[in-house]
């Protein structure tokens, strides 16, 4: 027993060890000169698990994202101003809606390993400051490269990204299949990370939770 509580100890001191450097060493190492200036506010949105990222809505956005209306979402309504995306694991993101629902086969494949899904939300206006809430300007540039990202993320069929039937929390939002796998090292907030990264902004090196990665992104940025 006492070799059990050593190694559980050992494993615990070596993820907060990891958690803490990945928060503190930046990621890239050094600071991209700015090609442009600060023209785009990206917000970042989170609860205690979970990170998204909610893209500024204008005609070229709409027109890149097309497919989210073609699947119901009113993304084109005229009071939408922001797309949010998220990535996760599908089991977990379909199968518990609300903290009620936690079920622990989810909760299983998300800490071993679960194919991935794109959650599209959309929302008004956004307040800020907000304690769930960090916005950050990028240049144009930047913001083309983040939605590339994001872009790249949805998997494709014959007709384009491949929307999730019958899997939605309400008539604002939609699951899409995702590229990528879905585990406790790999998650969503390494997703958001290195969405950020992709739009010129720094993180951690390795950001598992939304407080490590909004203290490096306050750090770096």
């Amino acid at each position: 027993m006492r070799k059990v509580l050593r190694f559980l100890s050992m494993v615990l001191a070596a993820i907060v060890l990891a958690a803490t450097l990945g928060t503190l060493v930046p990621r890239p190492l050094w600071p991209a000169a700015s090609a442009s200036e600060g023209t785009r506010r990206i917000l970042v949105l989170k609860n205690p698990i979970h990170t998204d990222i909610a893209i500024p809505v204008d005609d070229a956005v709409r027109k890149r994202f097309h497919f989210l209306a073609d699947a119901g979402l009113p993304s084109d309504a005229p009071e939408v101003r922001y797309i949010i995306f998220g990535w996760g694991g599908r089991a977990f993101y379909l199968e518990t809606p609300t903290w009620a629902e936690l079920k622990a086969i989810p909760v299983m494949k998300a800490l071993t390993l679960d194919t991935s899904v794109m959650h599209v939300d959309i929302a008004g206006a956004i307040v800020e400051p907000h304690p769930d809430v960090a916005g950050f300007d990028i240049g144009d540039d930047q913001f083309a490269a983040l939605l590339d990202f994001i872009e790249a993320s949805f998997q494709q069929g014959p007709g384009g990204p491949i929307v999730i039937e019958n899997a939605a929390y309400s008539r604002f939002d939609r699951f899409y299949e995702a590229n990528g796998h879905f585990n406790a090292l790999v998650g969503c907030n390494t997703w958001t990370a290195a969405a950020l990264r992709a739009g010129g902004l720094r993180t951690g090196w390795w950001n598992p939770l939304p407080v490590s990665l909004g203290w490096s992104m306050r750090l770096y940025n």
